[in-house]
């Protein structure tokens, strides 16, 4: 519910606040620049509260304030409180994604990939469904048709609250219930800030999410720059993207079922990046039929890269925090996917503007990363994983 209504607002977001609003361009990049870099902090603001409350109580409020963000767009066209509103709504889409991934954690136990691989499916459904649900609106071409879209992304939050308020509280090794008769918990949990390896594992993944950068950025850029394919291709690949991770995800989730077979799959995923550089960079160079196939074999692999990712990424960066403080742990990575919307697009933008070569160092690269980070894991899941006795909350 909550992606259906992402995806009814996210394609149209920036149409909606010119021909809505009346902003200029500037004003729209600048409000997506703003709100975008305030939605960093919700990752683990959110993570650490997670820690100290009730999670489906803190989901609930976020959801809320999402709700809230949306309807208040639809009372102003005040350059001001359109910016303040999309900051909020930014800071609790990013608080949500890491509130939603450590619920799953907690309720799913030794089966958290399989739950994460079934979520991003439904996830990537709902963003489909709602993107087809915009593009039928869209053709109406009127500012009620912007307005209920908007409406439509408000009333998802709700729904999502709603259905929060029925999801019973998963048991966290955070917060346990003591009585009186108890002793006193004086050491601290653990604090991501000062984990080294955990912010170097964060830092690596900044890099490997740039498969998103791909999608949303260069190859509708590389298809328009190249010339030799017609630009009608570009939201096919976006749909050969959505088919695959819909039909593939949750059975390729089984590959990194455990936390040794999700390292592993560092290596097949470094493969699947180099081939995706390498064949985006051979498109240039053939005629349109050429170019097409290759440009399709580049979004599979770039695809497959996503795919594989998305199971490393939830195994390790559960595996390598310590039970006690997963929220912050998880907020602390979250900050690897805000980090990648900013300098994603870069990313792409140089590659293009270098041609073959920059797309085969862009491949290269992120392979390179892989192996750095399936070096820079080993040691710590080798090692025991770190006791903290748990924050004590009293029943009182």
């Amino acid at each position: 519910m909550d992606r259906v209504g992402s995806g009814l607002w996210a394609s149209v977001s920036v149409l909606y606040f010119t021909y809505v609003a009346h902003l200029t361009v500037a004003e729209v990049g600048t409000l997506a620049a703003v709100a975008g870099a305030v939605g960093i902090a919700g990752a683990p603001l959110g993570g650490r509260i997670a820690d100290r409350l009730p999670l489906t109580r803190v989901l609930l409020a976020v959801q809320l304030a999402r709700a809230l963000a949306s309807f208040a767009l639809l009372t102003t066209d005040d350059y001001a409180l359109l910016l303040a509103f999309s900051a909020v709504g930014s800071l609790g889409d990013r608080a949500s994604s890491v509130l939603t991934k450590l619920y799953a954690a907690r309720i799913s136990g030794p089966d958290r990939v399989r739950y994460q691989a079934v979520h991003r499916t439904i996830a990537n459904a709902g963003w489909a469904l709602g993107g087809l649900a915009a593009a039928a609106a869209l053709a109406l071409g009127t500012v009620t048709a912007y307005q209920w879209l908007l409406v439509g992304d408000a009333v998802s939050f709700v729904g999502s609250a709603l259905m929060t308020l029925r999801c019973g509280e998963p048991p966290s090794p955070s917060r346990t219930v003591a009585t009186s008769k108890d002793a006193a918990v004086t050491q601290k949990p653990s604090n991501p800030w000062r984990d080294r390896t955990y912010l170097a594992y964060v830092a690596t993944e900044a890099v490997l999410f740039l498969d998103d950068a791909v999608f949303k950025v260069g190859l509708p850029l590389w298809i328009a720059h190249i010339g030799n394919v017609p630009h009608g291709l570009a939201p096919l690949l976006m749909v050969l993207n959505n088919v695959m991770v819909v039909a593939l995800q949750v059975p390729l989730a089984r590959f990194g079922a455990t936390t040794p077979a999700a390292r592993a799959l560092l290596i097949p995923l470094s493969i699947a990046f180099a081939l995706g550089g390498i064949t985006m960079a051979l498109s240039a160079t053939g005629g349109t039929v050429a170019a097409t196939l290759l440009l399709a074999a580049a979004a599979t692999a770039f695809t497959m890269a996503e795919m594989l990712h998305a199971t490393v990424s939830w195994e390790l960066s559960l595996a390598l925090a310590p039970d006690t403080a997963q929220g912050a742990y998880l907020g602390v990575h979250g900050l690897a996917q805000s980090a990648q919307r900013s300098i994603g697009p870069l990313a792409v933008t140089a590659a293009i503007t270098t041609g073959p070569i920059g797309w085969t160092a862009f491949g290269a690269l992120i392979a390179l990363t892989c192996m750095v980070q399936h070096r820079l894991v080993r040691g710590r899941l080798a090692r025991t994983p770190l006791s903290v006795p748990p924050t004590t909350v009293s029943e009182h």
